[in-house]
């Protein structure tokens, strides 16, 4: 199963020099039943869009707790054994943005990354990324303009990058 597990630089950098990420359990997105059910597409890439665009909202959680990490979304994509995912929801019991919630009970090689999709380091994003970090919280409870705010980072979209380009992207 593909999943699309949500990070941050700097958890990336000591998964890539420890060769694993983790540790377990990790909470990550996949396409499960409930994704399909709400998403009503068959497309598997506009369904794996969605678990990704799902990894890159949970990312700025993670940012919002980690005050010395760089302000860029991360997601770092690959396949996993099926009996390693816990499905976490299904359609009728759950807000939209949880859809597709999983929890991998392994810890990650590395070496099973297919590929990393991050944040353009560019000023517009980083200013943007920075602004829906301090508005999550806000935003969670209800705070339109908070909202508002983290819809600004959502606008940009998450570069993709191979395995051998994660050096690079932590450089």
């Amino acid at each position: 199963m593909r999943v699309y597990v949500p990070t941050t630089l700097t958890a990336l950098a000591q998964g890539h020099t420890e060769g694993t990420l983790g540790p377990a359990p990790l909470r990550a997105y996949a396409v499960t039943p409930a994704l399909r059910e709400w998403y009503l597409s068959d497309d598997i890439e506009e369904l794996e869009y969605a678990a990704l665009v799902r990894a890159a909202q949970s990312s700025l959680r993670l940012l919002a707790e980690d005050a010395a990490a760089p302000r860029r979304r991360v997601v770092v994509a690959l396949d996993v054994p099926d009996q390693v995912v816990t499905l976490q929801v299904d359609a009728e019991h759950t807000d939209a943005a949880a859809l597709g919630a999983v929890t991998l009970t392994e810890t990650l090689a590395m070496a099973k990354v297919a590929s990393v999709h991050a944040d353009a380091d560019e000023p517009e994003v980083l200013d943007d990324v920075s602004a829906a970090v301090s508005a999550v919280a806000a935003a969670d409870a209800g705070d339109e303009d908070a909202r508002f705010a983290v819809d600004g980072a959502e606008d940009h979209e998450l570069l993709w990058f191979a395995t051998q380009e994660i050096p690079g992207l932590l450089g």
